[in-house]
């Protein structure tokens, strides 16, 4: 398994040698002509960095977190009145794995229907609990402090958890809750 420092140590030397046949090319052109072919040699060259940058990261993905011990956790809202969102802390089996303190930005992009992943990890098979706690404001600008817990059965393949926060009108109060994607 390769790791960061492995990639960098690949992918450094290929980009000095990058560097140093730009450099050349450059010393080298004499005429306009030569000139604009430089300029297409360049962009070509860009352009094949940014699709080696692409594949690396996808690398880097699939070997930090294989398919069949992946798990990733988002965030989702469908509050308005009754919750304002400002940090999620997230434990799994008792270990907190991440603490996200949400901007205003941030939260105003959940509101539109975006869905942010807050924690990416290997989980072996079998049952794991999530603990989410929800910090924020509540009803009549209280502050508010609320957990939802959620028993995992990780099996071989990826798995996809949603932290759900919505508004329940008929107590006025937030609802959270923690549900798998199929």
């Amino acid at each position: 398994m390769l790791h960061r420092n492995q990639l960098l140590g690949i992918i450094k030397p290929f980009a000095a040698g990058l560097c140093l046949l730009v450099t050349g090319q450059l010393a080298l052109a004499e005429s306009p002509a030569t000139a604009t072919s430089l300029d297409n040699d360049i962009q070509s060259l860009k352009e094949d960095v940014i699709a080696l940058n692409r594949d690396l990261f996808i690398l880097e993905e699939e070997l930090l977190y294989p398919s069949n011990t992946q798990v990733a956790v988002f965030v989702s809202l469908d509050v308005g009145k009754f919750f304002s969102l400002d940090s999620v802390q997230l434990k799994v089996d008792d270990k907190v794995v991440t603490n996200y303190l949400y901007t205003d930005r941030e939260v105003e992009a959940l509101h539109r229907g975006g869905i942010q992943r807050i924690y990416m990890g290997n989980l072996k098979a079998g049952e794991h609990e999530l603990v989410a706690i929800y910090t924020g404001k509540g009803p009549n600008g209280r502050d508010y402090r609320r957990g939802a817990t959620h028993v995992l059965n990780k099996t071989l393949g990826a798995k996809y958890v949603e932290l759900k926060i919505v508004d329940n009108p008929g107590n006025e109060q937030p609802d959270f809750s923690i549900r798998e994607w199929e």
